[in-house]
């Protein structure tokens, strides 16, 4: 299956009155490099989280967002901070004493000082906070991957049919070949007539061919672009990401197309490499954003 490197998708999961929110964002990226940014209380679960996406993302530059809200329906209680609080009233104690001070610590000079009131969330179990969290991650990753199946599909069918449009062109060239030399031959016997008042010589006529076929042929080349369009094609049904494997093809069509045109001594089969070299340009644009 052809997937794309790009997508989005959204999750959400709750533990003990605190809502996660996970977005997963992904582009085009030779590797795959995964970024996280969640709240210090799920800093300790990054690498968990790395591998759960690195094992369904294999390429892409892929940012995972966590936010930490807590539920409309849980209610934070303050509470006493003792040691500080105990901490300030020794303090106030020795100040007294020390400065000859008389009075007593007033309760609204004491609770006014820092830490001494907190307001405190319950205390979020390890394993329900993974549990919500994992479910959060997947979530997100299954709208992500709907969404780079939906784009690789898009992606598969514009590149078959630019595979049919080379192919046409392939054949083309392929009748062609086979010509070129006999026409050349006919063009060289008339040059010759023209020229020279004896008769031609048609064993000088034949080397000359000879040399010609040899350098003009693209027997290997046809033969070796052909493989290469099988080997591409298997690879629309592979499960594994094949991008790089697909973009390693198209280079190597373009190395036999370029040897083609560097052989061809015929309009017509120049015109139908041009093509061939335009429609794997776009066919490579597309291959880059293949995961």
């Amino acid at each position: 299956m052809i997937r794309s490197m790009t997508g989005y998708g959204r999750g959400q999961g709750m533990a003990n009155g605190l809502v996660f929110s996970v977005e997963i964002r992904a582009v085009n990226h030779r590797y795959a490099d995964i970024n996280i940014k969640a709240p210090r209380l799920l800093m300790s679960f990054e690498s968990e989280i790395k591998k759960q996406v690195s094992t369904l993302l294999k390429r892409g530059k892929i940012d995972v967002f966590i936010n930490q809200e807590v539920s409309e329906d849980v209610v934070a209680v303050p509470v006493m901070n003792r040691a500080v609080a105990r901490a300030y009233v020794d303090l106030f104690d020795q100040m007294r004493s020390e400065f000859n001070l008389g009075g007593e610590i007033p309760l609204e000079l004491l609770v006014t000082q820092k830490d001494v009131l907190i307001v405190r969330d319950d205390v979020v179990d390890e394993g329900d906070l993974r549990v919500a969290l994992q479910q959060a991650v997947r979530e997100a990753l299954t709208g992500l991957l709907g969404m780079r199946e939906a784009e690789g599909e898009a992606t598969r069918l514009d590149i078959t049919d630019r595979l049919d449009l080379v192919a046409k062109s392939l054949e083309e060239i392929e009748a062609r070949a086979s010509l070129v030399p006999l026409e050349w031959q006919q063009r060289l016997k008339d040059r010759l007539q023209r020229l020279a008042e004896d008769a031609v010589d048609e064993q000088r006529i034949a080397q000359e061919l000879a040399l010609f076929a040899d350098r003009c042929d693209i027997s290997e080349e046809l033969s070796r672009f052909q493989s290469h369009l099988q080997q591409l094609d298997q690879l629309f049904g592979n499960t594994e990401p094949v991008g790089r494997q697909m973009d390693f093809l198209i280079q190597e069509l373009n190395r036999e197309t370029n040897t083609m045109g560097s052989k061809s001594n015929d309009a017509a089969l120049t015109r139908n490499v041009v093509a061939i070299k335009a429609e794997l340009e776009k066919i490579r644009e597309q291959v880059q954003n293949i995961e």
